[in-house]
């Protein structure tokens, strides 16, 4: 169990991380800011059911609610967008200054840049399956009508280049971090 001064010391010392991860998986610095403030609630509603011991664990904890956090955000996203568009609900906008710095928490101009690098490394088709699949969120079926291949092919093509960028040198360290 963890108490009220528990949570705001979690908070302290580990908001800037949280809002880093939360950052680098939802690519928007103003919804990452909203769902930190979210994993915080939550972990301050939830603190009388944490069972865990020291800081380690209680850390865990916190990036878990925030995982959760995200992947609800980003399986309501769409359906959220709507209702607040239809209830004229608009978020405040961020100031340059705090852009600049959930940008830089998160590293996203590396990430960026290393994506870029790894990206670069692909072969062409690999290259031209990722970005169909991965950035224009394109089902299997309209990679493989796109790239004029079967289904099982596009797939194929997709897996491959994701296994070469997890093995490229720009991204051999990202699995070590909660990032």
């Amino acid at each position: 169990m963890l108490s009220n001064e528990d949570v705001e010391r979690l908070y302290r010392e580990h908001a800037g991380m949280v809002l880093a991860f939360l950052a680098r998986r939802v690519r928007v610095p103003e919804v990452a800011v909203d769902l930190m403030a979210e994993t915080f609630a939550q972990a301050y509603a939830d603190r009388r059911q944490f069972r865990g011991s020291g800081n380690d664990e209680a850390v865990g904890w916190i990036f878990g609610i925030a995982r959760h956090c995200a992947a609800a955000y980003l399986r309501r996203g769409v359906i959220e967008q709507r209702v607040l568009s239809r209830l004229g609900v608009e978020r405040r906008e961020l100031y340059d200054y705090e852009y600049d710095r959930i940008e830089e928490l998160a590293g996203l101009r590396n990430l960026v840049r290393e994506v870029q690098n790894g990206l670069a490394e692909l072969d062409t088709d690999q290259r031209d399956a990722l970005r169909l699949r991965v950035v224009e969120d394109r089902s299997y079926g309209d990679v493989a009508r796109e790239l004029g291949v079967s289904e099982p092919t596009a797939r194929a093509r997709v897996s491959r280049a994701l296994r070469a960028l997890r093995r490229s040198p720009s991204f051999a360290d990202q699995g070590s971090n909660h990032a």
